[in-house]
């Protein structure tokens, strides 16, 4: 579990989708927890990562909050909504709803190469920042009822719809991603459903990658950030793929 916490941690700061490797490994580790004590335990973990590599975004990229600060308002309060619909998924239904999803995020990353390379805005003023809570309020819905991806989702729509370029979409898309899974435990917490002691030392571990993925991410730059999106959305494609087909074949 600390592994996965690690890694999940440093791939959650560069470009976010950190859960795609926690989730399953809960999953892997717990096959007798229900879904709701692993959403809640991916919660936890997640949330100490999102906070060391926001802090470290804060100092070093510097994003502009009058755009974060909706986008994660927003976030919170459809992760707050998505958290009480996620109680109620059965687990059959994670693989194929994140598989369809992560196959038409990465048919359209890939179909446009140039995308991402440098911040080109495509709204000003309060049209840019209703999109901004609009992005913030789906996306957060989606986090608070499965969360798989959710880092990608915010960097993906950010870098889509608003025409940053993939390092500022990241630092955004963290403290965003802080927010929701701020929200998703003000629900799972009084519920009982974290199994604490694994959900904390998932957590460290997150919390050092978090870290190490930011600092990595500040340095390389977008085109380094792009790079392992690419990557990390094949890996995911196939792994997920498999997994589905073996779960309605097997």
């Amino acid at each position: 579990m600390g592994l996965a916490g690690l890694t999940a941690g440093w791939i959650d700061a560069v470009v976010g989708g950190g859960g795609l490797i926690q989730l399953p490994a809960l999953l892997l580790g717990f096959p007798g927890a229900s879904p709701v004590q692993i959403l809640a335990t991916n919660k936890l973990g997640s949330i100490c990562g999102t906070t060391a590599s926001s802090l470290t975004y804060l100092r070093r990229v510097r994003p502009d909050l009058s755009t974060a600060l909706p986008l994660a308002g927003f976030a919170f309060a459809g992760s707050l909504g998505g958290a009480f619909i996620g109680s109620q998924i059965p687990k059959e239904a994670f693989n194929p709803i994140i598989l369809v999803v992560l196959i038409a995020v990465g048919a359209y990353t890939l179909a446009k190469p140039s995308m991402g390379q440098l911040s080109e805005l495509r709204f000003s003023g309060r049209r840019h920042h209703l999109v901004a809570a609009g992005i913030g309020l789906g996306v957060g819905l989606y986090d608070g009822a499965l969360g798989p991806g959710t880092g990608s989702f915010f960097v993906f729509a950010m870098v889509g719809l608003l025409g940053y370029g993939f390092l500022q979409a990241s630092a955004k898309a963290k403290i965003a991603n802080w927010a929701t899974n701020l929200a998703a435990l003000c629900v799972f917490i009084p519920m009982g459903a974290v199994m604490w002691k694994v959900g904390l030392l998932m957590g460290v571990c997150n919390m050092l990658g978090g870290y190490l993925g930011a600092r990595t991410a500040v340095a390389r730059g977008s085109g380094f950030v792009r790079t392992v999106f690419v990557v990390l959305l094949v890996v995911f494609i196939l792994k997920i793929g498999y997994d589905t087909v073996a779960q309605f074949t097997g």
